[in-house]
């Protein structure tokens, strides 16, 4: 757990970092701006969130990890009520370089993330209930679950900015898997 408090006290920080350079009509809003100062602090806990994560990687080899994963990647993916075939192939092409997702095929990481995308373009509010669901069967495990909110912030941030329905997203899952949202900033 000493790993976890470090990850959350270096997001703490780079949050109030962020917050302090966008004085007190941003606070309150995190992913909201998307430029300047804030968005490198975004930047910079993207790739802290990713680097730790990686330091887990022999420890997420689970199908719980894996399936609520992919079922995280399809929600932030999906966040803002579509998929284009150009954003699915940037998704999936994020999630075959990431280095902890590696240690899965990569035939069946497709073939999760796109049955999830499928569901929720077909019934968004039904493929949402079902990836939340998918996503919930991590709680059991701590470092797993805190593992899959991470993986969801690295997809949504590998742009540079966490736009809000994708916030809304990691912080609903947050709530699925008993993380506090605080944590990552949410």
């Amino acid at each position: 757990m000493a790993m976890w408090d470090r990850i959350k006290d270096q997001a703490k920080g780079l949050q109030q970092q962020a917050q302090g350079t966008r004085g007190p009509a941003g606070q309150g809003q995190p992913g909201a701006g998307g430029s300047g100062a804030s968005g490198g602090s975004k930047e910079k806990l993207v790739g802290l969130l990713k680097s730790q994560l990686g330091s887990l990687k022999t420890e997420l080899k689970s199908g719980a990890y894996r399936d609520a994963s992919m079922a995280m990647c399809a929600l932030v993916a999906a966040a803002d009520g579509s998929v284009d075939p150009a954003e699915r192939h940037h998704v999936e092409n994020l999630i075959l370089q990431n280095d902890v997702l590696q240690n899965f095929p990569p035939e069946q990481l497709r073939q999760r993330f796109n049955k999830h995308v499928d569901q929720l373009m077909f019934n968004f509010q039904q493929g949402k209930a079902d990836a939340m669901q998918e996503i919930a069967k991590a709680a059991k495990k701590p470092v797993e679950a805190k593992a899959v909110v991470q993986t969801g912030f690295v997809i949504a941030g590998a742009d540079g900015y966490i736009a809000p329905a994708e916030a809304q997203i990691l912080r609903e899952a947050c709530m699925a898997l008993g993380v506090s949202p605080q944590e990552f900033g949410l």
